[in-house]
């Protein structure tokens, strides 16, 4: 059984249904002046990586300002529009009672997003899934690039080895970002990924969804 389960957000434990998009195009306006036409690929990527390359493509210089700034306005319009999204958006099939599950058991868990850690924050209170988790030994957008980089950052927080921990995600990149920090990889089909992609990047594990607790828990806990 492992000492740790860190959890992706989007598309693995909830979803905003198109209200995450809409106030990220409002801080992105807010914080360079200009409206947003398109925005950088998005599955698997971190905060920092999509405002970059969604800069570039408006002809915004980037810079660590920038990003800050913007880090702020998103978590400010999330916290404002918290209500809206509780109203449009849902908790995933099974998610509560997974964390619920895991939590009974007596593992720890936290999160590994690319969110900036005030807008994950308020996804998760927002639907109540934030009572099971350590927020505290997670990783965020703010703190890294990359996937592996925020698992080893959650890693040290938590003072836990890769071998000791599982990451949940719905991105071949969790699953490569698992490979690479050394921990144990449980994908659930429940974003734009299907199932076949997800055991072709190498999950250990993966999962239609997490409505079936005991299959979800055997396969999380193994």
């Amino acid at each position: 059984m492992p000492d740790l389960v860190l959890w992706d957000i989007d598309h693995t434990l909830m979803a905003t249904r198109g209200l995450g998009g809409e106030l990220w195009a409002t801080a992105f306006e807010q914080v360079t002046g200009v409206a947003m036409r398109k925005q950088a690929a998005v599955t698997g990527s971190t905060e920092r990586v999509i405002l970059r390359e969604t800069a570039h493509l408006h002809n915004v210089v980037y810079d660590e300002e920038l990003f800050t700034r913007f880090a702020d306005a998103l978590g400010a319009l999330h916290i404002r529009r918290a209500a809206e999204m509780r109203e449009r958006g849902h908790a995933l099939p099974g998610a509560a009672a997974v964390l619920a599950a895991v939590a009974d058991a007596g593992v720890r868990q936290s999160v590994v997003t690319g969110n900036v850690r005030q807008a994950g924050e308020v996804k998760l209170a927002v639907f109540g899934l934030d009572t099971y988790l350590r927020l505290d030994e997670g990783a965020y957008g703010e703190d890294a690039q990359e996937r592996s980089e925020l698992l080893r950052t959650a890693l040290e927080r938590a003072n836990v080895e890769p071998t000791d921990a599982v990451f949940v995600g719905d991105t071949p990149a969790d699953v490569y970002g698992g490979r690479e920090a050394g921990v144990r990889a449980v994908a659930v089909a429940t974003g734009r990924t299907p199932a076949t992609e997800l055991r072709a990047a190498g999950a250990a594990a993966v999962l239609d969804d997490l409505s079936d607790t005991a299959r979800a828990l055997s396969a999380i806990l193994a």
